[in-house]
């Protein structure tokens, strides 16, 4: 199963290929995608992204998982967070988000067993 392409990104609007919804920030992996609602671990802009916030796109077994912090990077990724990514075996890129979205349709391309989370405002 292969991870789909993010189609379009633009301040506040994401589109995923294959997929009919418009997400603000979202989580992708192989096979599919959602809204990423930072309310559901409490996640803010600082301290950031938790390991709760990529739990479940680690279950979908990805090599890759691209962070985008955001357009102007105010969303906080902490090295805990990298660390437990690291632990698992998971190669760990944190961008910009245009950046990110990049990388992450240019591994997608290529076959690379990648996901995502994806910070479309600040």
């Amino acid at each position: 199963m292969s991870s789909p392409e993010i189609a379009s990104l633009s301040w506040g609007h994401m589109k995923v290929k294959g997929c009919s919804t418009t997400y603000k920030d979202c989580k992708v992996w192989p096979g599919g995608s959602r809204t990423w609602d930072w309310r559901e671990t409490g996640t803010n802009h600082s301290p950031g992204v938790q390991p709760a916030d990529l739990e479940e796109v680690v279950k979908k077994g990805v090599k890759t998982m691209v962070i985008g912090r955001g357009m102007s990077e105010a969303l906080q990724v902490p090295a805990s967070t990298v660390d437990y990514l690291k632990k698992n075996g998971i190669e760990v890129l944190v961008l910009q988000t245009e950046k990110a979205v990049a990388e992450y349709n240019a591994l997608a391309a290529q076959g690379v067993k990648v996901g995502g989370v994806f910070h479309s405002t600040c």
